[in-house]
């Protein structure tokens, strides 16, 4: 066929040299056997055929799945099942040319040509896969590089010889050694498991967090056990399909296990600290806590190391979630329970002060987040000041004094307009200055 010499080639070359031999010995059988015509006659029959029962057929699958702005349970299945139609040309030519296979092999003992044909209908179906349905950009890319080139070689037939070349091919790292084969079987295998994983931890995490008769802490901790457990069973699984014995992984373990004994100490604590949070409740996300340290701030986020607290100014903070259980911590916000707050005021001398507490009480009550449980507000004589007789106004709210609610001062508007509508003086400084000695000295 070549009309050259390949004794001198590289082995590379001899060898794709071979394959392109058979492959032209294969094509020149074929072309002169009446059995191969016919087995393409039948190709050609059964995918004519799949082209008339997929024009009959799709319309009506399309009428039968869409289920329009419809919401019910059923309606994500059917849309789900609709974007696998593309599929059903190369499916139906697979199907049909699957059953003329077995006709021609009654028949002629023969079907190689038919074979063929059907594993390129299969082709197909894949490449129709990754190009129309498959939309997630990983997935998409590894339908791309491996599954679409897998498919090829099925069709091609070089499958198994693939497969034979790269499982002689031997990859040793340390005392772990597995084949090119296996290492290409645990990227496809890795890829899925990990893609399904994250699928399935979005769709427990959401569900999770719909209950909303739990805790959120518990939620969240929920939420967590269950990723851990996905991810988990996924990595023992992708060990299994490569074939390498877990046992080889005790040095591993060893090692990490006398780092956490030495160097992540603080990491091993911070993370058991994180599960005891988690399990009480005392601290989780969306309260406002202050710590002896000083940091005070509404928790956002709760991770495996750390709490990030958010302050009044925006500014985020990491405290450790050691340091939550370990030191005092004033949580304003747990299980939702009222603050109370103070608005100190003082009036004049000259001022009627059993007038006083009626007044601001009443005042203070019209406003609609101060609460009449479990306290109205109580204003209460504090003392007798240099220049006014000091009074404080005690009120209880939902929620936090901080940058969006700014009760204090809308009480102290309160008690302003109150005092000034009630012709009360709210005094300033008065200082007494004592002169001694003669002062006609200085009037000269």
């Amino acid at each position: 066929m070549f009309g050259i010499d390949l004794s001198q080639q590289p082995q590379m070359v001899q060898t794709a040299a071979g394959y392109l031999q058979q492959g032209w010995d294969l094509a020149a059988g074929w072309l002169l056997s009446p059995a191969a015509w016919s087995q393409f006659g039948l190709l050609v029959v059964a995918y004519l055929a799949a082209v008339l029962i997929t024009r009959r057929l799709r319309p009506f699958a399309e009428q039968l799945l869409d289920p329009g702005e419809s919401l019910n349970i059923f309606a994500a299945p059917r849309r789900f099942v609709m974007l696998f139609l593309p599929l059903l040309l190369p499916l139906l030519a697979y199907a049909l040319t699957g059953i003329g296979e077995g006709i021609v092999r009654s028949i002629f003992d023969s079907g190689a040509v038919i074979a063929f044909g059907k594993r390129v209908f299969l082709f197909l179906a894949v490449r129709a896969l990754v190009r129309d349905i498959i939309n997630d950009p990983f997935l998409n890319l590894i339908g791309k590089f491996i599954f679409v080139p897998m498919a090829a070689l099925y069709a091609l037939g070089l499958l198994d010889v693939a497969q034979v070349q790269l499982s002689a091919m031997q990859v040793n790292i340390g005392n772990i050694s597995f084949s090119v084969m296996a290492l290409v079987r645990g990227i496809i295998a890795g890829s899925l498991l990990f893609w399904l994983g994250g699928w399935s931890n979005q769709q427990s995490s959401q569900f999770i967090h719909k209950q909303e008769e739990m805790r959120p802490s518990l939620r969240q901790l929920a939420a967590k056990c269950i990723e851990f457990t996905i991810f988990g069973i996924a990595f023992l699984l992708l060990m299994n399909i490569m074939g390498i014995n877990l046992s080889a992984l005790a040095v591993l373990g060893g090692a990490i296990g006398v780092g956490l004994g030495f160097g992540l100490q603080k990491i091993a604590s911070n993370f058991i600290s994180g599960v005891i949070l988690l399990v009480e409740g005392q601290a989780t996300v969306g309260d406002y806590v202050e710590l002896d340290g000083g940091e005070a701030g509404t928790i956002v986020k709760m991770t495996a190391r750390a709490a990030i607290l958010e302050t009044y100014d925006g500014r985020w903070i990491v405290v450790p979630n050691e340091d939550f259980i370990t030191t005092r911590v004033v949580n304003y916000s747990d299980s939702g329970s009222a603050n109370r707050y103070e608005a100190a005021f003082s009036v004049s001398y000259d001022t009627d002060i059993n007038r006083v507490p009626a007044i601001i009480n009443a005042a203070v009550s019209k406003h609609p987040e101060v609460l009449d449980d479990p306290f109205p507000p109580d204003c209460e004589l504090t003392g007798f000041g240099d220049s006014g007789i000091d009074f404080v106004v005690e009120f209880w709210v939902n929620g936090i004094d901080d940058g969006r609610n700014k009760f204090r001062s809308d009480v102290l508007f309160l008690v302003w307009n109150a005092l000034k509508d009630n012709d009360i003086e709210i005094p300033y400084p008065h200082r007494v200055v004592e002169i001694k000695g003669d002062l006609k000295g200085l009037t000269k």
